[in-house]
């Protein structure tokens, strides 16, 4: 049976449970990546893709799991925006990462459809903005499956993530999957992390998700700036499959 918040943790390279490994840390192939390419190492979007996936998370968004890190990025980002001012990493970037507070809305145990169906609907935005360079055609799906195989997320994850790659962006249902404005902001955050837009083609798909869920560009851009101060900083990711 398909475990969303487990999948959403292994996405974001998040600790898993009772080891001290991530999920793409569990794959030779994973491993080698690594090693030649660790700024895009960071996920298992990267592994899968091989794409310029987002920078590694800091120690203190990984630690809190998928789910509570992405909440807690969008709640950060909100109040940043609600605070006024001009957004830039260096004034949000904390030492630790907090999670989102319990009585807000923010918070995944708030979530209106439940916590598992909406981190369902957060690993449908990364892989939909993972695959938004569309250089996703079937030899590399081929690869990709082969790729999946080994990196031990079991049958139902891999089926699912197959599924996904496979099917036509439907960028609708990602934004009726958003039940309230905090998880307007969460799906925004979520895809985010998952890419550094320097492709036309993703930064248009940031765009269109920003427009459809209707998200001030003020706000957005608090997004940006927040998101960019939870990565690993140092240097570019190569795009290992497109290069």
């Amino acid at each position: 049976m398909l475990d969303p918040k487990k999948l959403l943790d292994d996405l974001l390279g998040s600790k898993v449970p009772g080891t001290e490994s991530t999920v793409h840390e569990k794959t030779d192939q994973a491993v080698q990546l690594a090693k030649d390419n660790p700024l895009a190492a960071g996920a298992l979007v990267a592994v899968l893709l091989g794409t310029g996936a987002g920078r590694k998370l800091t120690g203190s968004a990984v630690k809190l799991g998928g789910l509570a890190a992405v909440a807690g990025l969008a709640y950060k980002a909100y109040q940043s925006y609600q605070n006024g001012g001009k957004p830039t990493p260096a004034d949000v970037r904390e030492p630790e990462l907090l999670p989102a507070p319990e009585d807000t809305s923010f918070h995944p145990s708030q979530a209106p459809q439940g916590e598992s169906e909406f981190a369902l609907a957060l690993v449908r935005a990364m892989i939909a903005a993972a695959k938004a360079d569309g250089h996703v055609d079937d030899e590399e799906r081929r690869k990709i499956a082969e790729k999946i195989a080994g990196s031990h997320i079991g049958p139902d994850a891999e089926s699912f993530l197959l599924g996904e790659l496979a099917r036509p962006l439907d960028i609708e249902a990602l934004v009726t999957a958003a039940h309230t404005d905090a998880q307007k902001i969460a799906l925004y955050t979520a895809a985010r992390l998952t890419i550094e837009p320097d492709t036309r083609a993703e930064r248009g798909f940031l765009d269109m998700l920003a427009g459809r869920l209707k998200l001030p560009d003020a706000l957005v851009d608090h997004i940006e700036a927040t998101v960019s101060a939870a990565k690993v900083p140092g240097g570019v990711e190569q795009r290992a499959a497109s290069a």
